[in-house]
């Protein structure tokens, strides 16, 4: 399986995204998975937002399952034109913990999230009917956010390790929850799955996390696993509820 790599238009006028596509072998169309990057740790060294992330573990494993792999790369990262402001303090620190700042930056993801739908609304190769949005760290609060903010879009939401910012910032504890209960409004089952031994957020958070979710009228279902930030590298830890869920979501 080589990737496909490609450009499609963003929002802001001239600039446009890098997306890596892995598909199944065949013309399709295939249920597609959007899976969405996470930051760049502190946000300090630029060298990193150049770097295209396309894990090939979930490549893998979504392509063996016959869906087709969407790996976007927000504006300023990866290969993507653009600068890379998802949050960033003005001075050079790296993320900002102000809320006003960090939600800013939220908000540009959610654009570039929807530079990619209308992009794979025009993909004959795309099963419009059977599309899953998901993500790691970042990309994981923006998944679960972004389908309750665009209802009818998504049929599933699967997150990895999410949060928008981490425990350096005191700020978390009120930026995470409020983000995440964005997406309550859904109306489809989601999948969590975090690591007992996260760095960035712990485990007690993303279980508040998640009851204010449901609270607010989300689903979906918690699990944890014996792993840290890095669980989306170990399929053995996640593929068996993974595997259940699509099967569940395409019944």
């Amino acid at each position: 399986m080589k990737p496909e790599k490609l450009f499609i238009p963003s929002a802001e006028l001239g600039v446009r995204l890098e997306v890596v596509v892995a598909r199944p072998n065949g013309k399709g169309p295939f249920p597609t998975v959007v899976f969405n990057h996470g930051s760049t740790g502190r946000g300090q060294n630029r060298s990193l937002y150049s770097r295209t992330v396309a894990p090939a573990a979930v490549a893998n494993y979504f392509v063996e399952q016959g869906w087709m792999a969407v790996f976007p790369q927000r504006r300023g990262r990866g290969k993507s034109g653009g600068a890379y402001g998802e949050g960033l303090a003005a001075d050079g620190s790296g993320y900002s913990c102000d809320m006003d700042i960090a939600i800013a930056g939220f908000e540009r993801a959610v654009e570039d999230v929807d530079a990619v739908v209308s992009h794979l609304r025009d993909r004959p190769d795309v099963d419009r009917d059977r599309l899953v949005i998901g993500g790691v760290s970042r990309g994981g609060i923006l998944s679960i956010a972004y389908a309750g903010m665009r209802p009818g879009t998504f049929r599933g939401a699967i997150n990895f390790n999410g949060g928008w910012l981490g425990r350096a910032c005191p700020t978390h504890e009120r930026v995470n929850p409020m983000l995440f209960e964005r997406g309550s409004p859904s109306g489809i089952p989601t999948l969590w799955l975090h690591g007992r031994f996260d760095q960035y957020y712990s485990l007690a958070h993303c279980r508040g996390n998640f009851e204010r979710f449901v609270m607010a009228g989300g689903q979906g279902e918690f699990v944890a696993a014996p792993m840290g930030h890095a669980l989306m590298f170990k399929p053995a830890l996640w593929q068996q509820h993974v595997d259940r869920y699509l099967r569940d979501l395409t019944d």
